[in-house]
């Protein structure tokens, strides 16, 4: 079962250039009955193969720019251990609902994605520069407390502000989750937000389905895929919106 989940989060999470932790994370709580914080910690940790996997993949359709994944980076290391930190912090139902708000967000984004023109004129020197380290500095706090890679609002970003292509700016993305995720990864693992033993398992079917999802990606319309995708982050969203404000903190598995 470890291994299915992994590969259904690198499928999805290469076709449309995100990490995954979407999916993982439901999953993980939903079907493996871990808790949520520990889901977060676990999802992050693996999210790093993702990153690895998936940018080796774009990189080798030359669809990774090394420098914004850089300036991307350089800030999400830093944000990344406070969101850690900060999700480590939170009641177990308060962690469920700010997750399922960041569920339904990255739904509107994917549903919009297709109707969203680029800009006349893209950032361009220091302007770029800034909103990119900008850009990190945001996702990598959102890294570190959802569990998720941050791609979501990442691509946006490029694409619309600093006028990098779709595939590029997805490629640089999965990039910029390597250091980032890893440094949230690692706050997670030192403050006991990680269940190890599963890992085994998730890692290779996360490398396996984000090598053939990002291989198809550059083949496949998004169109169907995205409605799927957003169904399904919708339902989760919603579940996740209803926990009970009196839940008690789960006993994190």
């Amino acid at each position: 079962m470890n291994f299915l989940i992994g590969l259904a989060t690198g499928l999805f999470g290469g076709l449309v250039g995100i990490g995954g932790g979407v999916i993982m994370v439901p999953l993980m709580v939903g079907v493996l009955k871990m808790g949520q914080l520990k889901a977060h910690g676990t999802s992050l940790v693996a999210l790093v193969f993702t990153g690895i996997a998936g940018a080796v993949t774009y990189a080798l359709e030359g669809s990774v720019d090394i420098m914004a994944s850089v300036l991307l980076a350089s800030t999400a290391i830093f944000t990344a251990r406070a969101g850690a930190r900060y999700a480590d912090a939170l009641p177990e139902w308060k962690l469920k609902k700010s997750f399922g708000l960041f569920l339904l967000l990255i739904t509107l984004l994917l549903l919009l994605k297709p109707y969203i023109p680029h800009i006349a004129e893209p950032a361009t020197g220091w302007f770029k520069i800034i909103i990119l380290l900008l850009t990190g500095a945001f996702t990598g706090f959102l890294s570190g407390m959802m569990g998720v890679g941050g791609g979501t609002i990442m691509v946006p970003a490029m694409v619309l502000l600093a006028g990098l292509p779709q595939y590029t700016a997805q490629g640089s993305s999965l990039l910029a989750m390597v250091p980032a995720g890893g440094v949230g990864a690692f706050t997670h693992w030192r403050l006991g937000n990680v269940n190890t033993s599963i890992l085994a398992g998730l890692v290779p079917g996360i490398i396996i389905g984000t090598f053939f999802g990002s291989s198809f990606a550059h083949n496949l319309s998004e169109g169907v895929l995205r409605i799927i995708f957003a169904a399904v982050l919708t339902w989760s969203g919603i579940k996740y919106l209803r926990t009970p404000v009196t839940e008690t903190v789960e006993e994190n598995q």
